[in-house]
């Protein structure tokens, strides 16, 4: 078993966090997310902008993504600590990936002033969105 653990360089404020082989077994918060209001941040395309790439159980949300996996199963294909990895540094399983790092900070060119040194969902945000996937069984 290959354990790293991870602290985020120039970001005030955010928490350090151990990768497990392909996870990040531990709640960033220390506690489970809310289902509710991790769909409402997967929907948003102003906050999670999960649409922009996936397709989900939306039938209120007109055009959603096609190029990333099928959100509907998420919870049946990984593990919480998967799914965590794969939101908050998915580059750590594939350094080719499209998919947006939402919780680092550091390595990246051309960012808004704005948004520098600001992760694109906090950890009670992440906590959430994981368990609102994992209840998306087959």
């Amino acid at each position: 078993m290959i354990a790293v653990v991870v602290r985020p360089a120039s970001a005030e404020g955010l928490r350090s966090y151990t990768v497990v082989e392909d996870a990040i077994p531990v709640s960033l918060t220390g506690a489970k997310g809310d289902p509710a209001r991790g769909r409402t941040i997967v929907a948003n395309r102003q906050v999670g902008l999960s649409l922009l790439c996936h397709t989900g159980p939306f039938p209120e949300e007109k055009f959603q993504g096609n190029l990333a996996p099928e959100l509907q199963g998420a919870g049946s294909r990984w593990s919480e600590g998967q799914l965590r990895l794969r939101i908050v540094d998915s580059s750590r399983l594939n350094p080719d990936t499209i998919m947006p790092s939402y919780y680092r900070v550091e390595g990246f060119v051309r960012v808004a002033p704005a948004f520098a040194a600001k992760p694109v969902l906090t950890e009670e945000q992440i906590e959430d969105v994981v368990a609102y996937l994992a209840t998306l069984k087959n």
